[in-house]
């Protein structure tokens, strides 16, 4: 519900305004994320923190998440301050990709939290350590740049675009992590792509058409009033018009445009 609450709240509290595209995108963006968690298949369970480091050590989450470090790396020191004050998708990018560390940190410490009223020795194990660390620094590093996003541009969109982007990424880190796209089925891995297009155009109409003055009440007179656009006729055409006329008057001079 963090979409249409952010746009209502938004639009009451704040004076900023979205308009029906926008509001069509936020509807396909909760859509598609809703179809991506129904295909989304279950969690692998695991219960302790050798479990968690076995995963957090597979070659292929280990690619994954050297990847996500090297694009935030990108984002942070050469995009953002470039391009972070005129694109919205920068700074919301770095807190998405960032956000991939962080519920991976929360799921570890979840693990750490049930041993540790198990009894077990979890503040013994270096990666409790290290998941605390990363969670600091992830939550720190996304508030950050979640709070530069909205005082730069209109949180109707922030709220939104941050959802859909960092739905996406939470769920792909999850079935890297997890091994889960080897239990899913064909309809799943298709609703899945087809959640994932939804999105996609879901955000598209939020952010391309945000300037348009588009709403139900307004709509019937923005199609009625759309006029062709005007003929661009060279001094040529008009000579020729001119001298071929039949309907002017005779007794009129005619008078040729150069």
């Amino acid at each position: 519900f963090s979409v249409p609450c952010s746009a209502i709240l938004s639009s009451y509290l704040l004076g900023e305004r979205l308009n029906l595209l926008g509001k069509l995108g936020c509807l396909l963006s909760l859509v598609g994320s809703t179809v991506m968690v129904i295909h989304a298949p279950e969690d692998e369970e695991v219960t302790t923190l050798e479990e968690m480091t076995s995963k957090l050590k597979e070659p292929g989450f280990l690619a994954y998440g050297a990847i996500l470090l090297a694009l935030c790396f990108l984002l942070i020191f050469y995009l953002a301050p470039r391009y972070g004050q005129s694109n919205i998708l920068i700074y919301l990018t770095i807190c998405s990709v960032i956000g991939a560390f962080s519920v991976s940190s929360v799921k570890g410490l979840g693990i750490a939290i049930k041993g540790f009223f198990a009894g077990q020795p979890v503040l013994q194990h270096p990666l409790t350590w290290i998941l605390v660390i990363t969670l600091v620094a992830s939550i720190t590093t996304q508030i950050n740049y979640l709070n530069k996003s909205l005082d730069i541009f209109n949180t109707s969109l922030v709220f939104p675009i941050y959802y859909v982007l960092f739905t996406t990424i939470v769920i792909t880190t999850s079935i890297i992590l997890f091994k889960e796209w080897v239990t899913m089925t064909v309809v799943d891995i298709i609703g899945t792509v087809c959640g994932f297009l939804t999105i996609i155009l879901g955000v598209f109409l939020l952010h391309a058409f945000k300037d348009l003055d588009v709403s139900l009440g307004n709509l019937p007179q923005v199609l009625q009033n759309e006029q062709p656009a005007p003929v661009t006729r060279d001094d040529k055409n008009i000579l020729i018009e001119v001298d071929n006329s039949s309907i002017a008057p005779e007794d009129k001079p005619k008078v040729f445009m150069l």
